[in-house]
């Protein structure tokens, strides 16, 4: 399928989503921004995912490839630094959402107004698995920076949409070892590469939420995120992070500054923490954060 505006690439992560997946790729079909290739790695399926994807290719541009079966933060990456992926915008999407007719419109004038690296994120009303409305994605008082990224993701992946030059870093950077999202690592990775983060605050799709979603329950209750704090959760997934941002060569002097000074103190955190301006977006969080941080406990 083709038009005038630009080509843009779809890339969905899958395993046994049968249930959804008929309503995730119809809203697809149902665009605005027509011209789309739909890549799909499916992570050994055992139910009709492959068959329904195979399905709609009979009447769409879709490549289904074999994913690496390591979760879905390593079938999303694998889909990223795949050798043959087109230099075009990317829009990362779940299989068991539903996007709205202008999600893809609107990311792509977004991206299209400059050359620069740029990653687009929507906002999005979430759904049960019955499609019923329970709820809306956050507002961030504090806007997006390298700042915010290393303590908070607020580009969710099942929104996100990488310009050319930002889909060009996060190839050059590689499929880091042992972080346990991928959009936090899109998020940290292009800010610390300078580049434009565009958060839209119109909803642009339906999220569907589930019970065991990991960081959908780290952005509820801050009591339950407390927890994830005090255990050593956070922390674990910060080192992991700050660890694979240093091996890249992607960073500005700036930023791989401020995650110096965070690494090497790990008994003055909190200071070097407030020292470096990072931050999370409201008060409750970052006192919780700097709280722990006190207690060694990050």
């Amino acid at each position: 399928m083709s038009d005038s505006t630009p080509p843009l690439t779809v890339l969905m992560a899958t395993r046994n989503g049968a249930a959804h997946l008929p309503a995730q790729l119809a809203s697809l079909a149902a665009q605005i921004h027509r011209n789309w290739q739909l890549w799909v790695s499916d992570d050994g399926s055992q139910d009709a995912t492959r068959a329904i994807i195979l399905d709609f290719a009979r009447t769409h541009d879709v490549r289904l490839i074999d994913g690496p079966q390591r979760g879905a933060v390593a079938n999303f990456m694998h889909l990223l630094c795949h050798p043959e992926l087109p230099p075009a915008p990317a829009a990362l999407s779940d299989q068991d959402d539903i996007w709205l007719p202008d999600k893809l419109a609107r990311a792509v004038t977004a991206l299209t107004r400059t050359d620069a690296p740029v990653i687009y994120g929507g906002s999005s009303v979430h759904i049960t698995n019955n499609d019923k409305p329970v709820g809306t994605s956050p507002k961030w008082p504090r806007g997006p920076s390298f700042e915010n990224a290393l303590l908070q993701n607020v580009v969710s992946g099942h929104s996100t949409v990488l310009n050319p030059t930002a889909l060009d870093i996060v190839r050059r950077a590689g499929v880091p070892a042992g972080i346990a999202f991928h959009d936090w690592w899109l998020y940290q990775l292009l800010t610390g590469a300078a580049a434009r983060v565009v958060l839209d605050t119109q909803t642009v799709l339906h999220y569907r939420q589930h019970t065991d979603n990991v960081m959908g329950s780290f952005r509820g209750p801050l009591a339950r995120r407390l927890g994830l704090m005090l255990d050593g959760t956070f922390g674990g997934w910060m080192a992991v992070n700050m660890a694979a941002l240093q091996a890249t060569d992607v960073l500005t002097p700036a930023a791989r500054a401020k995650i110096e000074t965070v690494l090497t103190a790990p008994r003055r955190l909190a200071r070097a923490l407030n020292q470096t301006g990072t931050h999370r977006q409201n008060r409750a969080d970052n006192a919780a954060l700097f709280a722990v941080a006190v207690l060694g406990r990050i």
